[in-house]
C-alpha cells in the first residue's frame, strides 16, 4: 500500500477542509494516509530570559513521515512550505506544495488544479526536483545552542534594526573580512528570491552549487553581495558589545551574544519538490516576480501564460 503525507497550515480554514478531503480520497485510491500540521516544524521564537528556542534537526520529523512515504502534500503558503520542508527533508521524502497563500513561489499548483495534480500523482506522473539546504548552529565555545534547517537564508542582524553592527565573516579557509551593516545575509540559492533579493543580492538560479552573503545597508561602497561555492562553511562571529538576533526562513531564530558564533554549512538533506511539469525557474520568475516582461506594455504582452 502506498503511503502519502498530509501537511497543511491550521490557521487557514480552507487549507484544514481540502486536507480532509484529500485524505478521503487518497485513502479511497489505496493509499495509507498521515496528517499533521505546519507548525512542528515551525522554529519558535527566544526571549531575552530565555535566548535558545529549538529542537535538533531530527526531532521535528513527524511521528509516520519515514522514508516508505512516496510524497507529502503541504497546503499552504511559503511558510507553510519552509516549515515543512525541515520536517521531511531528513527522511527524503518529496513535497507536493499546493498554494492557499499569496505569493506561492515555492509552491507547484493552485487549489483549482489539485484534482489534475492529484491524477498525475497516482499516475506517477512527475519528477523530483532537489533544492539545496543549509545547517545552521549557533555556538558557544564547543557546545551547541541552537540549530536549524534552512532552505532560503540566515539573517543576523540588531534588534530593534535601527543601527549598525559589526561582523567578523570567515568563508572556508580565507582570510576574515570586516563587515559594518544593519545586518547580514546568507542565502542558498532559493532564497535568492526573498530577502536577499530585497537587499539587493543577486538571482541564483537552483541548480548552481552556491551560497551568497549579502549585507544588509552596508556602511561601505565596497561591501557588496559575494557568491561562492557551497562546498566552503560560513562563519559569523558578531563584533560588537550588544547581542544580535538571528531569523532562519523569516520563521524564528534565536539571540546571539558577543561571545557566541554562527556557523553555516550545506545540509546533507535536500527539499525535494514533486514537480508537475519540467521545472522552468525564469517561468516563475516571470509569473511572481515580472521578471522579463516587456518594459512597454502591449496588449498581447502583458498577459501571462
Amino acid at each position: 500500500m502506498p503511503k502519502a503525507g498530509i501537511i497543511y497550515n491550521d490557521v487557514k480554514p480552507i487549507a484544514q477542509r481540502v486536507a480532509t478531503e484529500l485524505s478521503d480520497k487518497l485513502i479511497a485510491a489505496g493509499w495509507d494516509v498521515c496528517m499533521t500540521t505546519g507548525v512542528g516544524g515551525m522554529l519558535g521564537y527566544s526571549n531575552p530570559e530565555s535566548p535558545v528556542c529549538h529542537t535538533p534537526i531530527e526531532g521535528l520529523t513527524p511521528p509516520g513521515f519515514d522514508s516508505e512515504m512516496k510524497l507529502a502534500f503541504v497546503l499552504g503558503g511559503d511558510g507553510t512550505v519552509l516549515a515543512a520542508a525541515r520536517l521531511v527533508a531528513p527522511s527524503g521524502i518529496p513535497m507536493l506544495s499546493l498554494n492557499t497563500g499569496h505569493m506561492g513561489f515555492l509552491t507547484e499548483a493552485y487549489l483549482n488544479q489539485l484534482p489534475q495534480a492529484l491524477e498525475k500523482v497516482l499516475a506517477g506522473e512527475y519528477e523530483v526536483e532537489e533544492r539545496a539546504m543549509l545547517v545552521v548552529k549557533v555556538l558557544r565555545g564547543e557546545g551547541v545552542l541552537w540549530e536549524a534547517l534552512c532552505l532560503n537564508e540566515m539573517v543576523l542582524h540588531r534588534e530593534p534594526l535601527t543601527c549598525m553592527c559589526h561582523f567578523e565573516i570567515a568563508v572556508g579557509r580565507h582570510a576574515p573580512v570586516d563587515i559594518a551593516a544593519d545586518g547580514v545575509i546568507v542565502s542558498t540559492p532559493t532564497g535568492s528570491t526573498a530577502y536577499s533579493l530585497s537587499a539587493g543580492g543577486p538571482v541564483v538560479t537552483p541548480g548552481v552549487p552556491v551560497l551568497q552573503l549579502v549585507p544588509i545597508c552596508p556602511h561601505s561602497l565596497a561591501s557588496r553581495a559575494l557568491v561562492f561555492p557551497d562546498s566552503e562553511p560560513v562563519t559569523v562571529y558578531p563584533a560588537g558589545a550588544t547581542r544580535l538576533v538571528m531569523v532562519v526562513d523569516g520563521n524564528g531564530g534565536c539571540y546571539v551574544f558577543p561571545e557566541d558564533k554562527v556557523y553555516l554549512e550545506r545540509s546533507p538533506y535536500s527539499a525535494k519538490f514533486v514537480r508537475l511539469q519540467p521545472p522552468e525557474f525564469f517561468r516563475i520568475l516571470r509569473e511572481k516576480l515580472g521578471w522579463g516582461l516587456p518594459h512597454i506594455a502591449k496588449p498581447t504582452s502583458v498577459e501571462l501564460p
